[in-house]
């Protein structure tokens, strides 16, 4: 089962983290049954609110290269806040604890790097089967990543034909081929089932501003009704408010986006 704190790749915090309290609030570590493998459970975390006698919204919540770590946690918890089932499955546990490397680099070597996408197309999969089976809507689901998690979010709308709107923060959207991860959005942009918003910053020193306009010409090549929105002044994890590439003015203007986004798609706050 997941702890609380951030990874160890990440420290150190810096001091004004946003922190969303718990009240009102049902939170915690949970365990995922896998269709077909009796040996394994996914470790997940979630949050929703206290009480529901309705079916809630659900938003699947894709971690970052850093795994489910209290940045993540603290997300759901914002979510659902607002009336959504939130819950972020732990997508490497197969492979290794995320947390407990101090180096980005070897965390990518060690970990990420040997994540199969269909792995995590499986693993999300059941995971949205869960929360539709503990008080989510299966009607109404939708799907937010950052940074490796923008780029599965991506690919996630290709997937899974029960999605209604799907939001990716600084995902990769190119990129050299494995055989873990064999394309990237901008080699599916014609496959995508659903609409996504794509959140971006212009000082973006990995995703550059060439691959930005790489994937806006293939999606109107397609006639996609996915968007992309560029931060002129943002960087690389300009949502992650416990790093220095943290921007408060991109971050909620790019909050209210995707907030706006599920709405508009079909997945409105039950709040």
């Amino acid at each position: 089962m997941m702890a609380s704190g951030f990874a160890l790749a990440v420290q150190p915090v810096v001091a004004d983290v946003i922190h969303t309290s718990d009240d009102g609030l049902d939170v915690g570590p949970t365990s995922i049954d896998l269709p077909g493998d009796k040996n394994e459970a996914l470790p997940a975390y979630y949050a929703k609110p206290k009480g529901a006698t309705h079916a809630l919204p659900v938003v699947l919540v894709v971690q970052e290269i850093f795994g489910v770590h209290e940045h993540i946690q603290d997300l759901c918890r914002r979510l659902a806040k607002l009336g959504y089932f939130a819950v972020a499955p732990e997508l490497y546990f197969r492979q290794g604890d995320p947390r407990q490397y101090t180096s980005i680099p070897e965390l990518v070597d060690k970990i990420v790097s040997k994540v199969p996408d269909s792995q995590v197309m499986s693993d999300l999969d059941a995971t949205a089967a869960w929360a539709t089976s503990h008080g989510g809507d299966a009607k109404h689901l939708a799907i937010t990543g950052f940074c490796w998690g923008g780029r599965i979010t991506w690919l996630y709308a290709t997937h899974n034909p029960h999605l209604k709107a799907a939001v990716a923060w600084y995902g990769p959207l190119v990129g050299q081929p494995t055989a873990n991860t064999p394309r990237f959005p901008v080699d599916f942009a014609g496959e995508l089932k659903v609409p996504v918003l794509g959140l971006y910053g212009g000082q973006d020193p990995n995703i550059k501003q060439e691959h930005v306009a790489q994937m806006r010409e293939a999606l109107a090549k397609v006639h996609s009704k996915s968007q992309i929105i560029v931060y002129p002044d943002a960087g690389h994890g300009f949502n992650a408010d416990y790093r220095p590439s943290y921007n408060e003015a991109d971050a909620k203007d790019g909050w209210q986006h995707m907030l706006a986004w599920f709405k508009q798609n079909g997945v409105p706050g039950a709040a």
